[in-house]
This record gives structure tokens, sequence and C-alpha cells, in this order.
């Protein structure tokens, strides 16, 4: 079966059946990937050592925020 068809199929369902199946497609696509963890660990460290040395500014949260 081609994506297409499945997607034609998933189209005539209820609006329940939809949304059921859109939430087991999102919780398949939402997982942990260790690898991204990581780096996301590491580049956090990289960023308090930095500001702990004093070669980061920090912004405070009211600043980052009012401008948007």
């Amino acid at each position: 079966m081609s994506t297409t068809e499945v997607i034609e199929q998933a189209l005539r369902l209820k609006a329940a059946e939809r949304y059921l199946l859109l939430e087991l497609l999102h919780q398949s696509l939402d997982k942990p990937d260790p690898e991204i963890d990581t780096v996301w660990q590491q580049e956090a460290l990289r960023r308090l050592k930095a500001y702990d040395e004093g070669r980061l500014e920090c912004v405070s949260m009211e600043e980052v925020f009012r401008d948007l």
C-alpha cells in the first residue's frame, strides 16, 4: 500500500479515530535520542563553564521575553 493510499484511508476515518491516529504517530516520533541528548548536555556544560569564567553575558528572562 502506498503512502497516498494510507493517507486517503486515514482521511476517511471518523474524527475520533483520526485523532487517535495522530496521537500514535506523534508518540512514535517523539522518542528521546541519546546522541542529541549528549550533544545538548555538552553544550550546556560548555555554556556554564563560559559563564563561570566570565566569558558569557547573562541576560534576565524578563529582558529575553520583553522583545517578543
